[in-house]
């Protein structure tokens, strides 16, 4: 499993974005994705969960009901669909992959990480 995260950028309050996780390592592997972020000065926190089937998913209060995770198994691709943008949603952005066949919703859970991808958001 090889992690690799993109998508972010500079948005205003209210705009969307996707962000990509993308697995350039052996297909057909089955574990979860989480998203994580982390602001300046702040501990990574989680965002979204989904299992290797794509049919649970998790997310934290702060981003219930604007962001949507999803994955395409096809592409080894899990998605970060994030609508309705808010300034405190600023932060670096990772994905990373945990052995589960469940969701996972603790930093701890993960084993792999991608780099980051900067996603801020102007008022």
């Amino acid at each position: 499993v090889q992690l690799q995260a993109y998508g972010g950028g500079l948005v205003q309050a209210g705009d969307s974005l996707r962000l990509t996780c993308a697995d350039s390592g052996r297909t057909g592997a089955q574990y979860a994705t989480g998203w994580f972020r982390q602001a300046p000065g702040e501990e990574r926190s989680f965002v979204a969960t989904i299992d290797y089937s794509g049919g649970l998913t998790r997310y934290a209060d702060s981003v219930k009901g604007r962001f949507t995770i999803s994955r395409d198994a096809a592409k080894n691709t899990v998605y970060l669909q994030m609508n309705d943008l808010k300034p405190e949603d600023t932060a670096v952005y990772f994905c990373a992959a945990a052995w589960t066949l469940s969701i996972a919703t603790s930093r701890r859970q993960y084993d792999i990480w991608g780099q980051g991808t900067q996603v801020t958001v102007s008022s």
